[in-house]
């Protein structure tokens, strides 16, 4: 040891002291650093882990008659187009939706359950096992597009535009399989006119199985004649048999287009009905009144139920709506939990829900849930 070098001794008692100081710091340090690894690790599951629920709560709200400001809604296109559309109603019809939120951390959907805005259900009755998660939005717009169609078809029908004859199924293997299509318009059959069902219908009746008729229909924008040897069904007697299921609705002139984005379902249905109606037609249907709904649309002008009918009450006061019609099936539901200064209509068909609005148009209550 060169004579520069030192060496520091200390008693064995402060060497005892220091090591009893060292151990229990030690330990404490490795539970903390324990403890953070779990809680971060809890976090983690809490943050990013989804509940097997989905949470549900009001959604967007629209107007269905908006016109002249902004995006419209319901759209016209194409001849004879009544002036009445480009009126600016200043009511509401609004249709409503509500929210499907999906996938949900647990930590969030503990604040959602907290605020009594939402609701849960389980993720299979919204998202089925056996179908991805893009099948059921297909499934949905497929459901909205319908309720589009059934909605025009009933609007048309009560403003009382002409009905065209048309081909809604074909059997296979049937006369007219492989020559006529889905959504033909039947015009004529053998030259004779066929301008509704009941045409059709005499047309055929004079006809036998084994007779070569010539079918024109109106494809598209094309007027197509097809010769069908008809075949025999007992079902329709002694008449020849096209073997097509025919269907009849109303045509108008022009073009109804409803513009929604990311909305699924066939709940609308009733107020694009509505809102079509008001649209063709001089004056306010609502007299100022701001009214929403909801409720299917059938061809027969019933009015089916839906789901989340609280939610959509709520979406529907939060808009500012006055009155809001509901399918009659949901009336019991919808009776549990009414927004204060809500006042629910009860409807069970299109002549229902009209009579409603011109009551409430008039400045009157119509028949409550």
């Amino acid at each position: 040891m060169s004579e520069n070098s030192a060496v520091v001794t200390e008693p064995a008692s402060a060497t005892a002291r220091r090591q009893r100081w060292y151990v229990p710091r030690t330990a404490r340090a490795r539970t903390l650093s324990l403890g953070g690894l779990l809680t971060a690790a809890l976090l983690l599951v809490a943050t990013t882990v989804p509940v097997p629920f989905v949470a549900l709560g009001p959604g967007s709200t629209y107007n269905t008659i908006a016109a002249g400001q902004g995006r419209e809604v319901i759209r016209f296109s194409g001849d004879d187009i009544p002036a009445a559309a480009a009126e600016q109603p200043t009511g509401h019809l609004n249709m409503l939706t509500i929210r499907v939120v999906d996938r949900v951390p647990l930590i969030e959907s503990a604040i959602m359950w907290a605020s009594g805005a939402y609701k849960f259900a389980p993720r299979d009755e919204y998202y089925p096992p056996d179908k991805t998660k893009e099948e059921v939005t297909e499934a949905n717009v497929k459901m909205f597009r319908d309720s589009q169609s059934a909605a025009e078809i009933e609007a048309l029908r009560h403003l009382g535009y002409p009905n065209i004859v048309f081909v809604g199924s074909i059997e296979k293997g049937s006369p007219s399989w492989d020559l006529l299509r889905p959504d033909d318009q039947i015009t004529a059959v053998d030259g004779r006119p066929v301008t509704d069902y009941p045409s059709l219908k005499a047309i055929m009746s004079s006809t036998r199985p084994g007779d070569k008729v010539a079918v024109t229909v109106l494809r598209g924008a094309a007027s197509v004649t097809e010769t069908v040897v008809l075949g025999a069904n007992a079902a329709q007697g002694s008449q020849g048999f096209l073997g097509v299921g025919v269907a009849e609705r109303p045509q108008a002139p022009f073009t109804i287009d409803i513009s929604l984005e990311d909305i699924g379902g066939p709940s609308a249905g009733l107020m694009f009905t509505l809102g079509i109606i008001d649209r063709l037609t001089p004056g306010d249907l609502t007299g100022g009144a701001f009214i929403a709904g909801t409720g299917t649309i059938e061809l027969d002008g019933t009015v089916g139920a839906i789901g989340g009918i609280t939610f959509k009450e709520a979406a529907a006061r939060a808009a500012g709506a006055q009155f809001m019609l509901v399918p009659a099936d949901n009336c019991a539901e919808a009776r549990t939990d009414v927004p204060a200064g809500l006042t629910l209509a009860k409807v069970h068909t299109l002549h229902d829900a009209l009579s409603a609005v011109a009551t409430i148009a008039k400045g009157r209550t119509p028949p409550g849930c």
